[in-house]
């Protein structure tokens, strides 16, 4: 092959790659994300002492633990893989040769809506950790530096990221619980959203254009609200079997935080403000769990009992089962919530196309 044949095939594919490219832009060249363990990629983890048995987490998909709270990927990663990102890396274990520009995720396990000062004012048990959402707001803004130097620089990068303020506030509920009845909970509930809305409406005077805020999980169905509420009457449960009360809790909660969105819209009519219905898109999978691949006589049963411990159980097949350790969910609950967010129509507005499909 001589030197002209061989330039001019180099030059064909650089080409054509370079029509591929272009064609095929990414929707979105960043994430950045907050929250609590739902979408924790290894934020506690690297704090945290490890667990005396680390070993059911991650052993589905990673096949060792990689800093969640469940068996596999978590929404947050299945998002990514759907936009052509890589895994977000976390912000307290980010490594020197990690490309933050792609997106950080500064969501911590145990972190609550409203910040320690409120629980120590208020007279109530101190949150798990203090990496509320208000100093994960500050994380971001401690590195903002690393990802843009200028406000023109920053402008035209954060163009083309999504910030993502949650899920967060299950961690509150909790909190709350021993010392409010579930009718008196509501009366956090401003506080909450109150919190959430600040976030936003600060990352947006940081330069965010398209901003994702999360509703909350159907809490009212989950494993670990079973056992703490342990009610024998019959009428406490919907037709599904899911405590009545705590949905409807959950219900007002994201009602409020809809109604906030809204007057952020208002207020900011040149950025576009997405609503997660995380309540409807997970509650679909307790309504009809066979439809979706589900075993319909162990849809409120966690997978693995006493996780993290040195006496943990895993059930047999995770990808039948809807929650894996009691507060979390399975990877496979997690694909089907992101596909219906992605790909589906629980995205209020839609988010921008995805790249790939979750499969």
């Amino acid at each position: 092959m001589n030197v002209s044949t061989l330039f001019l095939i180099t030059f064909t594919c650089g080409f054509l790659q370079n029509v591929v490219s272009n064609a095929n832009p990414l929707s979105y060249e960043a994430f950045f994300n907050f929250g609590d363990s739902i979408s924790d990629t290894g934020n506690a983890a690297s704090i945290f002492l490890p667990m005396p048995n680390p070993i059911p987490y991650g052993s589905s998909y990673f096949k060792h633990p990689s800093g969640r709270m469940s068996n596999g990927r978590l929404i947050i990663d299945f998002i990514a893989e759907a936009y052509g990102l890589p895994f977000l890396p976390a912000y307290e274990n980010k490594s020197i040769d990690q490309d933050i520009k792609k997106g950080v995720n500064f969501a911590f396990a145990g972190a609550t809506v409203l910040n320690v000062e409120y629980y120590v004012k208020n007279g109530l048990p101190l949150p798990d950790t203090n990496n509320s959402l208000s100093i994960q707001l500050g994380w971001f803004k401690n590195i903002k530096p690393l990802l843009c130097k200028s406000k023109e620089d920053c402008n035209i990068y954060f163009k083309k990221s999504l910030f993502i303020v949650g899920e967060i506030g299950g961690n509150d509920i909790m909190k709350h619980m021993k010392h409010k009845t579930v009718i008196e909970l509501r009366e956090i509930v401003p506080f909450m959203v109150e919190a959430i809305t600040n976030t936003t409406n600060v990352l947006i005077e940081e330069g965010a254009v398209e901003l994702v805020v999360p509703g909350n999980f159907p809490m009212g169905c989950s494993a670990a609200m079973f056992t703490l509420v342990n009610s024998n009457k019959k009428e406490d449960y919907d037709e599904f079997g899911c405590l009545i009360a705590y949905n409807n809790l959950i219900e007002y909660f994201n009602g409020q935080l809809k109604n906030s969105i809204e007057t952020l819209r208002q207020k900011h009519p040149e950025v576009k403000i997405i609503y997660f219905d995380y309540y409807n898109d997970a509650k679909r999978l307790y309504q009809t769990p066979q439809q979706y691949g589900f075993d319909k006589d162990a849809i409120f049963k966690a997978c693995c009992g006493g996780c993290g411990s040195l006496i943990a159980t895993v059930c047999s097949d995770p990808s039948k089962r809807i929650n894996w350790d009691g507060p979390h969910f399975t990877e496979a609950a997690y694909k089907l919530i992101a596909k219906g967010l992605v790909e589906g129509p629980f995205s209020n507005p839609s988010l921008k196309s995805p790249l790939f499909k979750i499969a």
